[in-house]
């Protein structure tokens, strides 16, 4: 895991109490062209052989999340959908998939932009997605927010992608939930992430680890911030 700090905090692996690793994907297990790095890989791999389980949080789609999680060899469930959608494993080993955000409001938001006239562009993966809508990138979120008003629709930025979701989802009520099915809270866990989407859950977290390459407002919210960035930053 990280070993570096621009702060006086010591590194994650330094404080035995922590239970769990909760990680995003894009920016955080990636390098900057969004390519899974093979040193990340081993690092989230060496977690998980100290009997640590490694959580995904993502606002990628279910499918892509669990091919991952497999490959990988990852224990512990997986958010996805920037937290409309959680994917477990019971005690018996059994599979389980829950919708936690319901659709139809990130559809009707989206809906109103297209007649208010903006050039919104879902992501190709949307035909996959099941819980919220997300945006490429072009248009400014504070844009969206002035367009549709208060209170319409819940609104985060990736850095990769705008997600338009419904009001109250997000990835840390979804973390709350899985960890809950593992006895845990956030507290008990080191979480990385790199986007504003994850500043929640990085001020949640017993340790919250951000990297030079995040958003300003990511790495204010982390306790511990990499020199280096993108996927480097854990090796």
């Amino acid at each position: 895991m990280p070993d570096r700090a621009d702060g006086g905090d010591r590194p994650p692996a330094e404080h035995p109490r922590f239970r769990a690793v909760v990680t995003d994907v894009d920016g955080t297990l990636t390098d900057a062209s969004r390519r899974l790095d093979p040193a990340a890989v081993r690092e989230v791999r060496r977690v998980e052989d100290c009997g640590i389980p490694v959580l995904l949080a993502t606002g990628n789609v279910l499918p892509i999340a669990l091919a991952l999680y497999r490959s990988l060899g990852l224990s512990g469930p997986i958010v996805a959908e920037n937290g409309g959608m959680l994917y477990r494993k019971g005690p018996d080993g059994s599979e389980h998939v829950e919708r936690l955000a319901d659709p139809r409001p990130a559809r009707r938001a989206y809906d109103a932009l297209v007649r208010a006239g903006l050039p919104v562009r879902r992501l190709f993966t949307d035909r996959w997605r099941e819980s919220e809508i997300a945006l490429e990138p072009t248009i400014p979120v504070r844009r969206l927010r002035g367009a549709l008003g208060p209170g319409r629709v819940a609104i985060e930025s990736t850095g990769y992608a705008v997600h338009l979701m419904a009001p109250g989802a997000g990835k840390l009520p979804a973390l709350r939930l899985a960890l809950g099915h593992l006895g845990l809270t956030p507290k008990d866990c080191v979480i990385l992430g790199d986007g504003d989407n994850d500043v929640p859950m990085l001020r949640a977290a017993g340790f919250g680890v951000s990297f030079s390459s995040a958003s300003l407002r990511a790495r204010r919210a982390a306790r511990y911030v990499t020199r280096a960035s993108y996927s480097y930053g854990i090796q």
